[in-house]
């Protein structure tokens, strides 16, 4: 069963357990890592707590919830390996997971509704990464965050299989 990690910080507190039923319902495993109360806090404790997690390989996917779900995804991606994006709607989450191989979802309770929210939600869960044209441009992302630029100029210039569509 996947596994998901879900954090919000004290704006997006009201939305997390409504997306944690949905996810549920969806057949998925959900930990919550707080908070537990809307006593206010700070959103980049939850972005780090959410992305460790899925890079440690414990859970499998990451989903974030914020004001707008800018800070929180920022705070995530400061997480080696953690590709977070944040949406609005629906075809962006595809496309995220589909081109980018995104691992962590975030959004903004301050802009997306209850019922957008879960669109963006199932919309995201259910694609998958294409490979191919798109991994290279991951493995690139991931040469980049290492800090590694012969590394990025070889799979810039790589003619390997996996990375033809």
């Amino acid at each position: 069963m996947t596994k998901i990690a879900i954090a919000s910080d004290h704006v997006g507190i009201e939305l997390k357990p409504a997306i944690m039923a949905y996810v549920q319902s969806l057949g998925y495993e959900v930990t919550d890592f707080g908070p537990d109360s809307a006593v206010r806090t700070d959103y980049p404790i939850y972005g780090k707590k959410v992305g460790e997690a899925v890079v440690s390989d414990d859970y499998d996917l990451g989903i974030l919830i914020c004001g707008t779900g800018v800070g929180i995804s920022l705070s995530a991606n400061k997480v080696a390996g953690v590709r977070a994006v944040v949406c609005s709607e629906p075809y962006s989450a595809q496309l995220s997971r589909q081109h980018n191989n995104t691992n962590i979802l975030a959004f903004g309770s301050r802009v997306v509704g209850l019922e957008l929210a879960k669109m963006i939600v199932k919309s995201w869960l259910d694609a998958e990464f294409m490979g191919g044209r798109h991994l290279r441009r991951v493995d690139e992302m991931g040469a980049i965050e290492a800090g590694d630029d012969a590394e990025f100029e070889r799979i810039r210039q790589s003619t390997e299989a996996r990375y033809q569509d």
